[in-house]
């Protein structure tokens, strides 16, 4: 934990109490000997130090203890009471730091698990994927997990882009697991099927698929659905993008001179839909060169403050952008959206937040 230039220095702080210790005793009077208090030294080290360090460290307060106790005259030397107690301590002590170092292995191993399966569900996407500027930031509710329900990608195809973001209700392995399934599919689909259309459709049925699995197996997933928005940009037209929206938060197109959100979704969620009359409707909206679609889910949308007041999404960026219609870029919009709603919540997310801006990047020759 204490580095300076790659070099660990976690010794040093064990070490200067031991020097202050033996200081200290050396030049108090007989009546009040502070030598034993070395048994602090070896577990501090314990916390802080390496197996070998505390090794070191315990080693060197033992030694110390004998060295100065025997200086003093044999009326105030602390004797073998507490040299027995230096001495278990400091076992104690390297003992308690071959735990945590086993224990932070053991960590550490999870958490290349967790990260594993984070890249997995939301893959790297290379700058430029899909002919799309992009930026995304995905913050979890579980700051231990860093892994959730929220889910987005970005799948080109022989029939243009297709974007999917959406949120698993529920938390835990369950929702992680549900938000897999619908991106492998998503990824498959968006590539080979020629009508976004169909991939909603496909979408629709994995997550039922997925829901019935999980209960044949036993686990509670009877009930687990996802909101979700699908959105093609078809390569023949780039004046607009086709958009389905599954009961989520309707996005918003961010353009140097305002703000505008997208229908609002009508639609049933992904898993619900043999409940409504149909799927929802393919919606085509206008997009010029220049203008941004900002998706976020309800990580943003229902992040409240103190108060209890909803985070203001569309007023803030509508205010950036009256400052600076820059900030329309993507990566600047991510960034903006993503401190103004930790900023608003006092750091404090009650849900996973997805915040993902896209646009067309420019063609050659173009605008």
């Amino acid at each position: 934990m204490l580095r300076v230039r790659g070099r660990s220095i976690a010794w040093i702080p064990p070490l200067v109490l031991l020097v202050a210790i033996a200081a200290i005793d050396w030049h108090t009077g007989g009546e009040f000997r502070t030598i034993s208090w070395v048994v602090l030294v070896p577990g501090i080290a314990a916390a802080i130090c390496g197996l070998w360090g505390t090794v070191f460290i315990a080693l060197l307060a033992v030694a110390t203890y004998e060295l100065e106790d025997h200086t003093w005259p044999h009326q105030f030397q602390a004797g073998l009471p507490d040299f027995i107690l230096v001495v278990v301590g400091s076992a104690l002590a390297v003992l308690a730091c071959a735990v945590r170092m086993r224990e932070e292995r053991r960590m550490l191993h999870m958490q290349d698990v967790v990260d594993t399966t984070r890249r997995t569900v939301l893959r790297p996407l290379p700058a430029g994927w899909g002919g799309l500027d992009h930026a995304a930031v995905y913050l979890a509710a579980d700051s231990v997990a860093r892994v959730g329900g929220d889910f987005y990608d970005i799948q080109p195809g022989p029939q243009g882009t297709r974007v999917l973001l959406g949120d698993v209700q529920g938390k835990g392995l369950g929702a992680v697991t549900a938000a897999s399934a619908l991106l492998s599919t998503f990824r498959e689909a968006a590539y080979h099927e020629p009508a976004l259309g169909a991939v909603a459709d496909r979408l629709e049925i994995r997550m039922r698929r997925h829901v019935r699995y999980c209960a044949e197996i036993g686990r509670d997933d009877e009930e687990r659905y996802a909101t979700a928005v699908l959105v093609g940009f078809p390569p023949a037209d780039p004046s607009y993008v086709e958009a389905i929206n599954f009961g989520h938060e309707p996005p918003l197109v961010v353009a140097p001179d305002g703000v505008r959100p997208l229908p609002p979704g009508d639609g049933l969620p992904l898993g619900l839909g043999e409940l409504g009359d149909g799927p929802p409707p393919v919606v085509r909206v206008p997009l010029a060169p220049g203008e941004t679609l900002l998706l976020v889910t309800d990580g943003v949308s229902e992040a409240r403050d103190g108060a209890g007041e909803f985070f203001p999404l569309y007023d803030l960026v509508a205010r950036a952008l009256a400052e600076d219609p820059c900030a329309a870029e993507p990566g600047r919009l991510v960034r903006l959206v993503r401190d103004g709603t930790v900023r608003h919540c006092g750091g404090h997310l009650e849900d996973d937040t997805t915040i993902f801006a896209l646009r067309r990047r420019p063609t050659p020759g173009g605008e």
